[in-house]
């Protein structure tokens, strides 16, 4: 398991948890790893990209992804932007429409395999459920 985050709070605890893991330092904007996984997940993190940003990661998203390679992710519930709060500090949250999702999934080799829009059982989160083809 290969894990990439930009802070080194969060990658600290996750060492702390899975040692056996490798953890980068970095932005996943510009995550170029020089391999593929069987399975590749965005966990309440792509929403933190701005909407072109996050258009942009679906390539590399293909890039990452080993033939039949499983993607999941994380999605608000329509196209908009907020910005939040977190200790004080501004948060955005992004999301891009369910149909340009489609879209970009499918351009970069995707299948939607699920999507639940606000699912109750996980926190009211949308989640996405892609496989590459």
């Amino acid at each position: 398991m290969t894990g990439l985050d930009t802070s080194a709070p969060l990658l600290g605890l996750a060492r702390a948890q899975l040692p056996e893991a490798t953890w980068i330092e970095g932005d996943m904007r510009d995550m170029a790893l020089g391999r593929r996984f069987d399975g590749l997940i965005a966990w309440d993190s792509l929403f933190h990209l701005a909407q072109d940003d996050q258009r942009a990661m679906f390539a590399r998203f293909g890039a990452h992804a080993a033939p039949g390679a499983a993607l999941m992710f994380t999605s608000g519930p329509e196209q908009g932007h907020a910005i939040g709060d977190l200790h004080g500090e501004p948060l955005l949250h992004a999301s891009l429409g369910g149909r340009e999702y489609r879209s970009l999934l499918r351009s970069a080799g995707f299948s939607v395999i699920d999507h639940v829009v606000e699912d109750a059982t996980c926190g009211g989160r949308t989640i996405w459920l892609a496989r590459q083809r």
